[in-house]
């Protein structure tokens, strides 16, 4: 999917491309990656590079383009695991800037990609742009964060009560997320001291304050991954331990049972033999040995509660 905007505002759709033009890219079939190499004249390298799930962040410039490449959460239900991070490129020339990543994310939604959705303001500044996507790069960090922690506390109350493998192992992809969050933030906070250090001596005040916006957002969004990690590898291995106790305890209700139970079959099966036993005559043995069956396990339940067994 491609779209071209007059400016970083994404108001105003255009059919070609215009200098200072922003041209936005998402999941691209290969016809839109070889107009991207043919029409824009971007390097394949580059968008081999931008595509490729395990790129990390950096900042790349020659002559005439600058390439920036953050680490954007994305979701997946179907993935296996519900939150991971994919590269997004900001490709930038004089004439125009290119934003390609490989899956369909919130932070440029392609319905409607524009970072500046408070006020319908076409923007020309290329720093500012890439600055407000770090900045809303961490918020939907944070916003997938407090997800994940809905979804464990969730999956910590079936726990409580599970003996299956089930609700650990989705505890377990809770944890890849983190992982992938974690990494995926500590890289963006490098690119954007390189982009501070840089910048340091032409830097608007504007863009200035952004920028340490941009810094706290991601800093709070990698301590709260960080926090929710720890926590969730206690939680992984104290219910662990409740699982296996859940069912022992299980086993241990069985194995009583299965001694209740013995009692009167261990009876009914010595009265039951073919051989001389004294009542096989007698018209009243049958509820005789029967009552003395239930007794008997009335008893041994009596002593299991007894001794809180049960």
């Amino acid at each position: 999917m491609l779209k071209m905007f007059k400016t970083f505002g994404g108001y105003i759709e255009i059919s070609k491309v215009e200098k200072g033009c922003w041209i936005n890219v998402s999941a691209p079939t290969q016809e839109e990656l070889a107009r991207l190499t043919n029409e824009f004249c971007i390097p394949t390298d580059i968008t081999q590079d931008i595509l490729d799930a395990d790129e990390r962040p950096r900042m790349e410039s020659d002559d005439d383009w600058q390439l920036v490449i953050l680490r954007v959460p994305v979701t997946s239900p179907d993935n296996g695991v519900p939150y991971f991070t994919v590269p997004l490129g900001v490709f930038t020339t004089p004439e125009f800037t290119v934003t390609l990543c490989s899956q369909p994310n919130e932070v440029l939604p392609f319905e409607q990609p524009s970072l500046y959705r408070e006020n319908r303001q076409q923007v020309t500044d290329v720093l500012n742009f890439i600055l407000k996507l770090f900045l809303l790069s961490g918020n939907t960090y944070l916003r997938y964060l407090k997800q994940i922690n809905q979804q464990t506390n969730m999956i910590e109350q079936d726990l409580e009560k599970s003996i299956r493998n089930k609700e650990l192992n989705k505890l377990l992809k809770m944890e890849k997320c983190l992982v992938y969050f974690i990494t995926s933030l500590k890289a963006n906070e490098l690119i954007l001291a390189k982009l501070r250090y840089s910048k340091k001596n032409t830097i608007s005040e504007m863009n200035e304050d952004l920028l340490e916006d941009a810094l706290i957002e991601n800093k709070q969004a990698l301590d709260m991954a960080q926090i929710h990690s720890d926590i969730l590898s206690g939680m992984m291995d104290a219910f662990a331990s409740v699982i296996s106790n859940n069912l022992n305890v299980v086993m241990k209700q069985l194995t009583l049972i299965s001694i209740v139970l013995m009692i009167p079959t261990l009876i009914a099966s010595l009265y039951g033999m073919n051989v001389p036993n004294y009542f096989e005559n007698a018209k009243w043995a049958f509820p005789v040995i029967l009552g003395f069956s239930g007794i008997s396990a009335y008893i041994a339940v009596y002593f299991f509660r007894k001794r809180r067994w049960f």
